[in-house]
């Protein structure tokens, strides 16, 4: 590798490395906010918070990956042509094609990382989302419990006054008549829900019990400091999982179980999402051959790049969305997968032809003069 390749492949790749970092970041941040009830209303631990929202980060930088590297080539093409390097490179006989290589091997990096994120990673936190949230979900102890509200759990009912972040509950009244022989009722100023091989335990502090007995006029009532109440029978555990498509393996969706219920009632979604993978990696390839087909030849510093950008973005939206319509009707229509195959070969045949022959994208002249045309009378206009 050259000493040029190597600065092209470094500029790129730092810059893909921050945009890819930031906007993750920045998503991720919106995301993590919607599940804010977990430490609000289910009383889990910042740990568990931070463990459940940051499993979908993987997915994110899948999604953003490419978008990111786009970001980081228009950087580097921008940055070396306001430096004139490429027209510098260009008149020194580098080749088109050549100059192309730098941006390929960067690429290729980028496509290897999107590829263990999709093939791999991401779908391996996905599972390990859904046994999360689903434990969740099935614990009585997280979802039962809610200020305010007296909760009936047969012969048991347990209030609470409020829920604090970390997990702590405060205000905690419980009346036990679970054992026909006594009742038991107890007060306390705090407690938190512990679980361990033995079971689930309300761990309280500070309060006192009352214990009513059968044959006896006077309770018996017992002032303590800390105090475990076995909630055992009430933290379900879940014994299976149930995984939708996004969340199996590579090998699950190319040779799915013929038994599974979730095949049956939904085989298209298999197959759009074992072909969503593939075309995970050949996205970054795809928009750095349009971005170098658009703003890759050598321009003078007068010549304006802002028509050639606008045509990138526009370009790239309308292949993204026509990528995601396509893979949307590909769950009922198969054909439509192999329509998204040839759109994506034929987009990158034609970048390709665009760059070997060293096509420069500009504004035509009639729409630069009617611009021109509008802004002037607009000028006239205004008062002066």
């Amino acid at each position: 590798m050259s000493a040029i390749d190597r600065y092209i492949v470094r500029t790129t790749l730092l810059a893909f490395l921050m945009v890819l970092v930031s906007l993750t970041s920045v998503i991720w941040i919106t995301q993590a906010l919607r599940g804010i009830d977990l430490m609000t209303g289910q009383g889990q631990s910042i740990l568990v918070f931070l463990g459940v929202t940051g499993l979908a980060i993987p997915l994110l930088a899948m999604i953003i990956a490419p978008i990111a590297l786009l970001i980081a080539v228009m950087h580097t093409l921008n940055r070396l042509a306001s430096d004139s390097e490429i027209i510098v490179m260009n008149a020194a006989g580098l080749a088109p094609a050549r100059f192309l290589r730098p941006f390929l091997i960067a690429t290729c990096i980028v496509s290897l990382f999107v590829a263990f994120l999709s093939t791999y990673l991401a779908p391996e936190c996905l599972r390990a989302l859904r046994r999360w949230q689903t434990e969740i979900g099935a614990d009585v102890l997280t979802n039962i419990l809610r200020p305010g509200e007296f909760q009936k759990l047969g012969p048991l009912t347990i209030r609470i006054q409020g829920r604090q972040p970390g997990g702590l509950l405060v205000g905690i009244f419980i009346d036990d008549q679970r054992n026909p022989a006594e009742r038991i009722d107890i007060l306390a100023d705090r407690g938190t829900v512990q679980k361990n091989e033995r079971g689930s335990f309300l761990i309280l502090q500070d309060g006192n019990l009352q214990r009513f007995e059968t044959g006896k006029r006077d309770p018996a009532l017992v002032a303590f400091n800390s105090y475990a109440f076995d909630l055992s029978q009430f933290s379900n555990v879940v014994q299976s999982v149930t995984y939708g498509p996004r969340e199996r393996s590579m090998g699950d969706l190319i040779s799915p179980p013929p038994d599974d219920p979730v095949v049956k009632r939904v085989p298209g979604e298999f197959r759009a999402e074992l072909h969503d993978r593939i075309f995970g990696p050949i996205y970054p390839f795809v928009f750095v051959l349009m971005a170098f087909a658009i703003l890759g030849a050598p321009r003078t510093t007068r010549q304006n790049r802002n028509f050639a950008i606008a045509l990138l973005i526009v370009g790239i939206l309308v292949v993204r969305i026509a990528g995601f319509g396509l893979s949307t009707v590909s769950v009922a229509q198969p054909m439509a997968i192999v329509l998204q195959y040839l759109m994506l070969a034929l987009v990158c045949g034609a970048s390709f032809w665009m760059t070997v022959r060293g096509v420069i994208v500009d504004a035509p002249t009639n729409l630069i003069g009617a611009v021109n045309g509008i802004f002037s009378r607009m000028g006239s206009l205004m008062p002066r």
